[in-house]
Formats: C-alpha cells, sequence, structure tokens
C-alpha cells in the first residue's frame, strides 16, 4: 500500500530521489545530520531534536538494502519496472529478492582499473622475477656457498667454542 502523501518521504527528508545511489544517501546524511544535531547546531533543541531523529531513521532504513526495498515496495516505487500482483491473491508468493540486480555496491565489490590491474600484473612479475632469480642464484653458487663451511679451520672452530665457554663462566660467576 503506498504511503500518504502528505507525510514526506524518507527521500524527501534527505533532499534525495528514490533513485538516489548509496554514496548520495551518505552524503546528504551526513551534511544534514552535522546541521541537525543538537550539539553542535544554532537551533533550538525542540525543533533540532526531532528533525535530527527523523534523519537518522530515514539513513537507517535507506542505508540497508532490504529495508530500503521494503520501503520502495511501501510507497509505490520499484527499481524493477512495474511491481505485478501474485497470480493468486489468498497465496501470495513469497521468492526470495535477487540481489544481484540491486543498485547496491560495497566499496570492495567493484571491477578493477586499469591501473590496478597493471599494478596487480608488475607485482606478480615482480615475485616471479625474484623467485628465478633466488633459484639460478642457488643453482649456480649453491655447490660454492656449501664449500666455505667445509673449508672453516677446526682451529676457528674450536676458539669460538672456547670464547663461548669463557662468557658463559663469566655470567654464571657474575651472578
Amino acid at each position: 500500500m503506498p504511503q500518504k502523501s502528505s507525510e514526506p518521504t524518507y527521500y524527501s527528508l534527505l533532499g534525495l530521489h528514490p533513485w538516489a545511489s548509496v554514496i548520495d544517501i551518505r552524503r546528504a546524511y551526513r551534511q544534514l545530520s552535522k546541521l541537525y544535531h543538537p550539539d553542535t547546531t544554532d537551533l533550538p533543541t525542540a525543533i533540532a531534536t526531532p528533525k535530527f531523529q527523523q534523519i537518522n531513521e530515514a539513513y537507517a532504513t535507506l542505508s540497508h538494502p532490504e529495508r530500503r526495498f521494503r520501503y520502495d515496495l511501501k510507497i509505490g516505487y520499484s527499481r524493477f519496472g512495474v511491481i505485478q500482483p501474485p497470480p493468486d491473491l489468498n497465496h501470495p508468493v513469497s521468492r526470495s529478492h535477487d540481489w544481484s540486480k540491486s543498485a547496491y555496491l560495497d566499496a570492495s565489490d567493484r571491477p578493477l582499473s586499469s591501473g590496478e590491474i597493471f599494478a596487480l600484473f608488475m607485482l606478480v612479475l615482480t615475485f616471479v622475477g625474484c623467485l628465478l632469480l633466488a633459484v639460478a642464484i642457488g643453482l649456480t653458487r649453491g655447490e660454492a656457498a656449501f664449500q666455505t663451511h667445509k673449508l672453516q679451520s677446526a682451529a676457528s672452530v674450536q676458539q669460538q667454542i672456547t670464547y663461548m665457554l669463557q662468557l658463559i663462566t663469566y655470567l654464571i660467576i657474575k651472578n
């Protein structure tokens, strides 16, 4: 059943048209909430508080896709063309709403721009290049890297062990 025309719609409260995007709704809400918030306005509290509550109610309904869809049906607005009555009015059809046809998009649910695709391509290319470089260095110098550890003299290993033992005994004596 459509809403009475004497009562303002949530869209008119926010100064928007029913086909406004989610971003437009958010922008209008922020602007009006700054204007009518009881703590920040120069208007009397008796005027600002009810107006601010109406704006909050409108935003709460219009910013939520399912609530907005139900509200649009209530006021007689449809994003999908003409609303058809169910074939049998005694047994209404209950279908789940297909949100893929909705105008709501999450900020992260959008196609990548060409610049973003290029940046991702460059990141993947850099990663693959580094991986190939590491494998090539490992194959060409791998044996030489192991030989340096084998050639280390036993005397230097003995000196390191002696130094560590002296350090441990010094710390034990000090405590």
